[in-house]
């Protein structure tokens, strides 16, 4: 078929468009016979920025005529090397461009896989990013490279967030741990928490509407929640690995709930093969997660041998270990420490790690061996964390 004859048959303009974005300026003659409306252009010119990043990752010196024409037959019309996009501007333009969904991906593998130095070093950056779980993500990644000047933008974003999450979580987690339901005191604070809809089905079941078949509630009937004797020693283990970024963003917003409450004595610390101890600035998750180095491997044993040390009332201690089970050390030691535990009636939760999805992305055979040990293992919000903490205290 000649090439004339494959122009003719090009029929969706729109398809060829996509090809032509996809392909870049280096894609076919013929794509290039794709007309382009302005905002055509303005996608070309963003897609653009990233290629660019692309060719110079892989080695080709954007600009030299040689290294050019080996990669290219011929570049295509109303290309865009006149226009130069700085970080700042890529990000600003390509949110309004994008759905977005679409920008926060893009936002994230771009600034993951080129790790564009304008966001090392510029605050202006910082304060165009879009605040949201990815990219906290993708600073505390790049934590280690950041400049001194970016420090207190990377805090304004993180606390922005933070501050989103516990908007968001608070109350409920709040409400689960403040204590257990009296069922024999009622309580004049109506939230959900407090709801006994045991006792409002059958106070009310005389307002039964029989022809519209609904009861009528006159009187709901709230409980109190009774106080408790004596506080938990709640150990919160955080694994720091490489995989546990979302984990680690939860956790530390979690810990500064839960510092607060009068019920509680919390101490948090994270780990991979070092240990590295918290307690001091749970009541700040923002300081937290400027703390935390995600990478290196994981020694679970280790972390919970230190947790171990940290218990003054077996039976009423709750040591939590959030991680994917991925244990890099012996497993002997890790399976004594925990039947260790057991034996000394320490409560012990396992909350496996959560992916993007919220999927939980763990180690089956060795959370089933822990939980042979007597660890409780489960994958959960934080909501149901709250939920299932509050029921290990009751």
């Amino acid at each position: 078929m000649s090439d004339n004859k494959k122009i003719i048959d090009i029929k969706n303009v729109n398809h060829v468009k996509r090809w032509r974005l996809i392909l870049g300026k280096y894609a076919d003659e013929h794509l290039n016979q794709a007309t382009f409306n302005q905002h055509d252009h303005n996608l070309e010119q963003s897609l653009n920025y990233l290629y660019q990043n692309e060719y110079r990752k892989r080695g080709l010196k954007i600009g030299d005529e040689d290294n050019r024409d080996s990669v290219r037959k011929k570049i295509s019309p109303g290309g865009n090397e006149n226009s130069v996009f700085n970080t700042v501007n890529w990000l600003n333009k390509t949110r309004k461009l994008f759905p977005k969904s679409t920008f926060e991906r893009m936002q994230q593998q771009a600034i993951a896989r080129y790790q564009l130095q304008g966001i090392l070093n510029d605050p202006n950056v910082i304060k165009a990013l879009e605040p949201n779980l990815n990219s906290v993500r993708l600073l505390m990644n790049l934590r280690g490279q950041l400049k001194s000047e970016v420090y207190l933008a990377v805090k304004e974003l993180i606390q922005s967030v933070v501050d989103e999450i516990l908007q968001q979580i608070k109350s409920n987690f709040v409400n689960a741990l403040i204590g257990k339901k009296n069922r024999f005191r009622r309580s004049k604070i109506r939230c959900n928490q407090n709801f006994d809809w045991r006792a409002t089905i059958k106070a009310n079941l005389k307002h039964f509407d029989q022809q519209k078949r609904q009861m009528i509630i006159e009187n709901a009937i709230f409980n109190s929640r009774a106080n408790k004797q004596l506080p938990w020693d709640i150990i919160l283990c955080v694994d720091q690995s490489a995989s546990m970024d979302s984990s680690i963003i939860y956790s530390a917003v979690c810990a500064s709930i839960m510092v607060k409450l009068p019920s509680v004595n919390l101490h948090l610390f994270v780990f991979d093969t070092q240990i590295v101890d918290l307690s001091h600035l749970a009541h700040d998750p923002v300081e937290v997660l400027m703390t935390v180095q995600l990478g290196g491997g994981t020694d679970i044993a280790k972390a919970l041998n230190y947790a171990e040390q940290k218990i003054k009332n077996p039976q009423r201690t709750i040591v939590v270990l959030i991680s994917d089970f991925c244990e890099g050390g012996a497993l002997i030691h890790l399976y004594t420490t925990v039947s260790r535990m057991n034996s000394n009636r320490v409560k012990m939760l396992g909350l496996a790690a959560l992916d993007d999805n919220a999927d939980p992305v763990y180690d089956l055979q060795i959370s089933q061996q822990l939980a042979n040990r007597g660890m409780q293992i489960a994958a959960l919000t934080p909501e149901h964390f709250a939920a299932w903490l509050a029921e290990v205290m009751q």
